[in-house]
Order: structure tokens, then C-alpha cells, then sequence
């Protein structure tokens, strides 16, 4: 069994970590419990920070939110200030697995992880988050578009400690989609899953200029993966779906397992792809959607 730690302070965590071979941090404790199950757990130390001050809640800063790694995934989903400066955001956590779990795990804990079927990623991709780490050398931050760096490997160094999450304010006047496509029940893991986000200027105010539509893809190579596309503002949904399908293609590269075969896994991409750029593109081309969603 490993030893279990319980740091004061950030830089007793971090110094633990240094200082054992096989530390691991502890935060929500899903993930360990899920790789203890696989018999893969070969940490001799476990690090819990969930007694290191300043590490749980969601901050409204002016660029957007600054969420700590001990929020659970739960508050995310639920929590006010998500569902008004980040709504897709809001929608993703919502889809990890179910309410108990999401209670239980953390946010940083959850992306710190590295599955590449993780949830929250695609989202996280589309909307331009940074992780922001703290270890020995000071604190550093990592857009996520560089921190999944290979098959559940990151861009975590040694002795370092995922301090936040900051994700920048959903534009107003873009329009965004979900979808997660499983195949055992809909608390698994997914088969694919996919985020899309068209940014551009508001036809509620008349203005008209390319649109941006990005993409995060779960569940489809060994790693979340991100694209991006530009379109003519009056592009139509088959036109967009059509781009987004072009730029996923040489992304995806699925591995297969109990859930389906590489070729399942590879059509269900293309589905997800599909689902949730259509449905971003109705909702930025619905005359500002977003802002009477919000009773402006």
C-alpha cells in the first residue's frame, strides 16, 4: 500500500514529490482508485494536498475564470459563474461519468490525469485554457493545446502541482456544441466524443466576418486533440460540417479496446464531429442565441 502524505503548505507538497521516486499527487482520488482497480497503481507515496489552502473554488477574473484544482467537477457544472462567462464549459463537466463522480473528483486531478478520453479537454481546447503549474523552478503556465503531450502523459514536470485552470470568457456571440457518443452505458467512458466552437463577429449587430471554428476531439487518438477551421460568415451548416470532417480526418486515430474497434471508433468520430458542429452553427447563426440565453 502506499504511504499516504498530507502537506500544510504548496511547498511541502511539491518538496514531497521531489523527494520520492514514485509520489503521485492525491487529489479527488478517482483516478487512483480507477488505475489501483487496473492494478497500473505503482505509486509507493501518495501526496493529498486537501489540506493546501487556496486550492478549491471558481474566481471570476476580467479575462474569465481562474478554477482551483480541488474543485469538484460538480461545482463546474453547476456553478453560476461557469454557466454565464463559459456555458460550454458547463455542459462538458456535466457529461463525466455521473453526479457521484463528479462530487468526488477534481478538476485538477481530472485533467492531470492525462486519459485521453477524458470530457473536459475537448472544451478546454475550444475555449483556449491555460493550466497553470506550480513546482520547485516557481509557477509556469501551459496553454492546454500543449499540455497532452502523449498516451496519458503530460506536460507535468517533476514536482510539479496543477495550481489552476484559468478558461477565458466564452465569446457572446459564438455558437457551441457537445457531443459524447458511448457504446456500454452512458456513464462510461466515451467512444468519441467532440466540442465545437464558431467564433466571429454578431449578426445581431449586423457585422459579418470570417468565422473560427474550433474543434476538441476525446476518445479518438492516444491523446485530446484540437483543429481549426475558418469560414465564410454565410457558410452553411453542410459547408462547416464538410471543413470540420476535413481537419478532424488526419487527427483521428483511435485505439481499440473493449468499446470497439479502431473502424467503430473512427466512424463515431466523424458522427460526434458532425453532431456538435451543426450544432454550434445554428447556434451562432441564430441571431445571437447566446445573448437572449442569457436574457439580454
Amino acid at each position: 500500500m502506499p504511504v499516504f502524505h498530507r502537506p500544510a503548505t504548496l511547498a511541502e507538497a511539491c518538496d514531497l514529490l521531489v523527494r520520492r521516486d514514485h509520489a503521485m499527487v492525491y487529489g479527488g482520488g478517482t483516478a487512483v482508485q480507477i488505475l489501483a482497480k487496473q492494478g497500473v497503481l505503482f505509486a509507493t507515496d501518495l501526496v493529498d494536498i486537501s489540506r493546501v489552502p487556496d486550492l478549491s473554488g471558481i474566481e471570476e477574473t476580467k479575462d474569465g475564470l481562474r478554477v482551483g484544482p480541488m474543485t469538484p467537477l460538480r461545482a463546474v457544472e453547476r456553478g453560476p459563474a461557469v454557466r454565464r462567462l463559459a456555458p460550454l464549459a458547463a455542459q462538458v463537466y456535466g457529461h463525466v461519468a455521473n453526479p457521484r463522480v463528479r462530487n468526488t473528483a477534481s478538476v485538477g486531478g481530472n485533467i492531470a490525469h492525462g486519459d485521453y478520453r477524458l470530457d473536459p479537454p475537448t472544451a478546454l481546447l475550444v475555449l483556449g485554457a491555460t493550466v497553470e503549474l506550480t513546482g520547485p523552478d516557481g509557477v509556469r503556465r501551459v496553454p492546454v493545446r500543449e499540455f497532452f503531450v502523449d498516451f496519458q502523459e503530460t506536460a507535468v514536470r517533476p514536482g510539479e502541482i496543477v495550481t489552476a485552470i484559468e478558461i477565458p470568457r466564452q465569446p457572446e456571440s459564438a455558437g457551441a456544441g457537445f457531443s459524447k457518443l458511448s457504446s456500454l452505458s452512458a456513464n462510461d467512458w466515451p467512444c468519441a466524443s467532440a466540442a465545437a466552437l464558431a467564433v466571429g463577429t454578431s449578426r445581431a449587430f449586423g457585422r459579418r466576418g470570417p468565422v473560427k471554428l474550433r474543434l476538441g476531439l476525446g476518445a479518438v487518438a492516444p491523446t485530446p486533440v484540437f483543429a481549426e477551421v475558418e469560414l465564410a460568415d454565410d457558410a452553411s451548416a453542410d459547408d462547416a460540417a464538410e471543413a470540420a470532417r476535413a481537419a478532424a480526418e488526419p487527427l483521428v486515430d483511435p485505439i481499440p479496446d473493449v468499446r470497439g474497434s479502431a473502424e467503430y471508433k473512427t466512424r463515431l468520430a466523424f458522427v460526434a464531429v458532425d453532431e456538435a458542429v451543426r450544432t454550434a452553427w445554428k447556434e451562432r447563426s441564430d441571431d445571437g442565441g447566446f445573448l437572449r440565453r442569457r436574457g439580454r
